[in-house]
C-alpha cells in the first residue's frame, strides 16, 4: 500500500514554492526528506549508528552530494557510463553542508554519522547546491539523532542593486555576488562565496537578507518535525569515559605553566609546540606508576589540550598577547620572489611568516581546456587553480593520497578570488599551481598572493592585483572578544571563527567565514572585515613591491597565441577535407589551430612559441579566406601546364587559368622554357565567372608593353575559359 507521505510548503518569498516530503522515500534511514522546487528535487538521507567505536573522541561525520545525470535526461559522458567518483563541484558542494552541520552535533557524540544528498530531478535552470543544506538539515530534524539544530543554506546573488535569493543559473550571470550561507534560527554558521569587488557593508547587507530567508526555511523544518512522531524524541548515548579528578588534577598542575608559554609569545612553531609538550611530559612522568595506564593517557591528553587551549584563549583575552608575540591586527613578515622558475611560464614564491606557497602559472590553447561535466552543466573552463599540500609543509611524514576535499576546496576559494580579474578577451588556458611548502596558517589566501605574482609574472594582464588574509577570533561567554588578523594554525584550531577574505584595492572578491561558536553579533562582523580590509592592503604593499604590474611580454618560451574571426562558410574551407589543409598548415608552420563555430564567425587561435610561425600560419588562413578582387595583384605558384595555358594558385585553395595569350605580350605556341611547375610568378585578377565561380589571370597584364605592339582580334564568346581537358 503507497504510504502517506507528511508534506510541508512554504512560499520562498517571491511565489515560488518549496515542498518538503517525508515519509514516502528511504523509509529504514533514521531520517529521509525530498525537497521540490519547481522541478528540482533533492533526496537526503541521515542515518547514524547505535553507538560509538571505542577510543573515539570526535564526531565521525560524512557528507556526501551526489548529482544522478538521470535526474537531468543525460547518460555519464565517461567510459563506464555510470556515475563515478565525485566531481569537484559535487565535493565542494558536500563541504559546504559538511561545515555547516558539524558544529551543530553534541560535543560528546561521537557516533558514526553519514549525511548523503542526491539530486535526483532537475530542469538545469537552477543551481541545486543551494537546496542541499536545507535538506540534509530536514532529513536530520525528522531523525531521533541528536542535532542542535536546524540550519538552513541559501544562495544569495546582486542584480542590479537587488538582492535575490537562490537565483536561477541565467540570473547568476547578471549577479555580481555568488555567496552561500547557511546560520541556524539567530546566528550565521558558514559564508562561501564570490563577489566582483563589493564593498564590506554590501556583503553584511547579502547576509543579513540571506538570513531572512533561513528563517523561513527553519520554521517550515521545525513544523514538518512536528509532524513526525520519531522525531519528537532524541536517541540517548553515552559516547565518552570520564575521569573528573584526573582532569581537574591536570588542569591544577599545568593551567598556568601553559598560560605563561602563551604569554612569552615565541615566534617559533617548533619552539612553541615543544615547550607545551614539555608541560605535559613533565606532568605525566610525575604521576605514580601505577596510574600510567594507556587508558589513562589518552584522557590525560585530551585534557591537557583542553587547559592548553583555554590558556592560550585568555592570554589573547586578557593581555591581548598572541602566541607569537603580534599585536591583535599585526601581519607576520613578508617577502616574495617572481621569475623563480627559470622555464615556467609564470612563477612566484610568496612567504609569509612560516606559510609558503611556490605557485607556477601555465598558458595552453583549446586543446588544454578542461570539459565541466555534471549532470547540470556541460561547459568548457579556460581558468584552473590546483591546490596541494605535501606533508613535508608541516614537517610530517605520511602517505601521499590523491587529492582530498580540503585541497579541492581550498583550491576553489583562491579560484574565486582570482577568476574575475582575468581579462574577458582573454584567448589562452591559464592553470595556476600552488604547491605549498611550509603551512603555518591560511596557506590558501598565500596561494591567493603567490597566484596573483605569477600571473603578473606570466605577463597575464589581470585586471587589478588580488590579496587575501584570514582572520581569527575568540571570544568568552562574557561578550569578550579579540579579532585576529593573519591568524596562526594553532589560532584556527584554538579560536571560534576563521574568516578568510579576498579581494583588491576597491573591494571584496571572495570570501570563506565557518564560525564555531553560537552568535556572532553584525557589529563584530563589521569590525572583522574592517580590520580584514586593512591588512589585506598592507599585504598587497608588500606583494607590490616585489612586481606592481603585468608584465609588458610573456617570456621567450611561452606560447603566443594570436586570435583572428572568420567568416562561418570559411572554416570548412580552412580544415580542408579530413582535415587535410589545417594539418598541412600545423605541420609546415610548426602551430597549433584550434577553430570555435561561434554565431556566423569562426575564432581561429594559431598558437606557437614563434612569432613567425604565427605569422606564416596567419598568412595561409588569411589567403584561403580572402575575397578575391578583381584588378588586384596576387604572388601565385604553377601548380600545372597545360596545351592552352597554365593553372595558378593565386590564393591558398584558389586556382585560376592563366590563359597562354594572358603569359606574355607576343604570341606563344606553348609554355616551353617559359613556364614550368612550381614557378612562383606575379598575376592579376582580370575576371571572375558569375555562373562558374572561375578565376581568369593575366601576367601580361603585369609586364611592361613593347613599343608599336599591335592587339589581336578578342576572342570569340565561348572561349574565355577552358577546362584543364582543353574542351572551350
Amino acid at each position: 500500500m503507497k504510504p502517506n507521505a507528511i508534506q510541508k510548503t512554504f512560499d520562498l518569498g517571491d511565489g515560488r514554492m518549496i515542498t518538503i516530503e517525508t515519509g514516502k522515500l528511504a523509509k529504514q534511514a533514521d531520517g529521509s526528506v525530498v525537497v521540490k522546487m519547481g522541478n528540482t528535487m533533492l533526496l537526503a538521507t541521515a542515518v547514524s549508528n547505535p553507538d560509538a567505536k571505542p577510543g573515539v573522541d570526535f564526531m565521525p561525520l560524512t557528507v556526501d552530494y551526489r548529482e544522478m545525470f538521470a535526474s537531468a535526461g543525460r547518460i555519464p559522458g565517461n567510459f563506464f557510463k555510470r556515475e563515478a567518483r565525485p566531481s569537484d563541484s559535487e565535493i565542494l558542494v558536500s563541504r559546504l553542508v559538511d561545515r555547516a552541520l558539524r558544529p551543530l552535533f553534541p560535543d560528546d557524540y561521537h557516533a558514526d554519522t553519514q549525511v548523503l544528498i542526491y539530486l535526483i530531478s532537475t530542469d538545469k535552470t537552477m543551481l541545486a547546491d543551494c537546496l542541499a543544506g536545507f535538506a540534509a538539515a530536514a532529513a536530520l530534524a525528522v531523525s531521533d539523532i541528536p542535532f542542535n539544530g536546524p540550519i538552513s543554506e541559501v544562495r544569495v546573488g546582486r542584480i542590479n542593486g537587488q538582492f535575490i535569493i537562490n537565483p536561477t543559473i541565467e540570473q547568476m550571470k547578471e549577479s555580481d555576488i555568488d555567496m552561500i550561507v547557511a546560520a541556524n534560527e539567530k546566528d550565521i554558521a558558514m559564508v562561501e562565496g564570490e563577489m566582483k569587488e563589493i564593498s564590506e557593508a554590501d556583503m553584511l547587507e547579502a547576509i543579513k537578507v540571506a538570513h531572512a530567508a533561513i528563517r523561513t526555511q527553519i520554521n517550515a523544518i521545525k513544523e514538518l518535525a512536528a509532524m513526525v512522531e520519531k522525531s519528537k524524541v532524541k536517541r540517548t548515548y553515552s559516547h565518552e569515559t570520564n575521569d573528573e579528578d584526573l582532569k581537574q588534577q591536570i588542569h591544577a598542575a599545568t593551567y598556568a605553566k601553559a598560560y605563561a608559554v602563551a604569554a612569552e609569545g615565541n615566534p617559533n612553531k617548533a619552539g612553541r609546540k615543544a615547550s607545551f609538550k614539555a608541560i605535559f611530559e613533565e606532568f605525566w612522568n610525575a604521576l605514580p606508576e601505577e596510574k600510567r595506564t594507556d587508558e589513562a593517557k589518552g584522557l590525560a591528553k585530551k585534557y591537557y589540550h583542553d587547559t592548553e587551549k583555554e590558556a592560550i584563549r585568555r592570554c589573547m583575552l586578557d593581555e591581548r598577547k598572541r602566541l607569537d608575540g603580534r599585536a591583535m591586527n599585526e601581519i607576520r613578515p613578508i617577502w616574495s620572489e617572481v621569475d623563480y622558475l627559470p622555464m615556467a611560464h609564470g612563477s612566484a614564491v610568496f612567504t609569509r611568516g612560516e606559510t609558503q606557497s611556490l605557485t607556477t602559472v601555465t598558458l595552453g590553447t583549446k586543446l588544454d581546456l578542461q570539459l565541466i561535466d555534471t549532470a547540470i552543466v556541460r561547459e568548457d573552463n579556460n581558468f584552473m587553480l590546483h591546490y596541494n599540500f605535501p606533508p613535508f609543509s608541516t614537517g610530517e611524514a605520511k602517505p601521499m593520497r590523491g587529492t582530498g576535499r580540503r585541497e579541492v576546496g581550498h583550491g576553489n576559494l583562491a579560484l574565486r578570488a582570482l577568476k574575475n580579474q582575468i581579462p574577458a578577451e582573454n584567448p589562452y588556458t591559464i592553470r595556476i599551481v600552488s604547491d605549498i611548502l611550509e603551512s603555518n596558517g591560511s596557506s590558501s589566501m598565500a596561494t591567493v598572493c603567490a597566484g596573483t605574482l605569477a600571473l603578473m609574472d606570466c605577463g597575464i594582464k589581470i585586471k587589478k592585483p588580488v590579496a587575501g588574509i584570514a582572520m581569527g577570533l575568540i571570544t568568552d561567554a562574557q561578550g569578550k572578544y579579540a579579532i585576529l588578523s593573519d591568524i596562526l594554525g594553532d589560532e584556527d584550531h584554538l579560536g571560534d571563527m576563521d574568516f578568510k577574505v579576498c579581494g583588491t584595492k576597491d573591494g571584496i572578491t571572495a570570501v570563506q567565514m565557518d564560525l564555531k561558536v553560537d552568535g556572532l553579533p553584525f557589529e563584530v562582523m563589521a569590525q572583522a572585515l574592517e580590520q580584514a580590509k586593512e591588512g589585506r592592503l598592507h599585504i598587497m604593499g608588500e606583494m607590490l613591491k616585489t612586481i606592481s604590474e603585468p608584465r609588458e611580454d610573456f617570456k621567450a618560451h611561452a606560447p603566443r597565441l594570436v586570435q583572428i574571426m572568420i567568416p562561418r562558410e570559411f572554416i570548412g574551407a580552412v580544415i580542408g577535407p579530413g582535415g587535410k589543409i589545417i594539418q598541412e598548415i600545423q605541420r609546415d608552420t610548426n602551430t597549433v589551430i584550434t577553430i570555435t563555430e561561434v554565431g556566423d564567425k569562426g575564432i581561429v587561435d594559431v598558437s606557437s612559441e614563434n612569432k613567425d610561425s604565427i605569422d606564416r600560419a596567419l598568412a595561409r588562413i588569411k589567403g584561403i579566406t580572402a575575397i578575391p578582387e578583381v584588378g588586384a595583384t596576387y604572388d601565385g605558384k604553377v601548380k600545372s601546364i597545360m596545351a592552352f595555358g597554365a593553372f595558378v594558385e593565386f590564393l591558398p585553395g584558389r586556382d585560376g587559368l592563366l590563359h597562354i595569350s594572358e603569359v606574355e605580350w607576343r604570341r606563344l605556341e606553348n609554355l616551353d622554357g617559359i613556364l614550368k611547375e612550381g614557378d612562383l610568378i606575379q598575376v592579376k585578377l582580370l575576371e571572375v565567372d558569375e555562373k562558374t565561380g572561375k578565376f581568369r589571370l593575366s601576367r601580361k597584364a603585369l609586364l611592361p608593353k613593347p613599343e608599336g605592339f599591335q592587339e589581336r582580334p578578342p576572342r570569340a564568346e565561348g572561349q574565355k575559359f577552358q577546362k584543364k581537358d582543353g574542351q572551350n
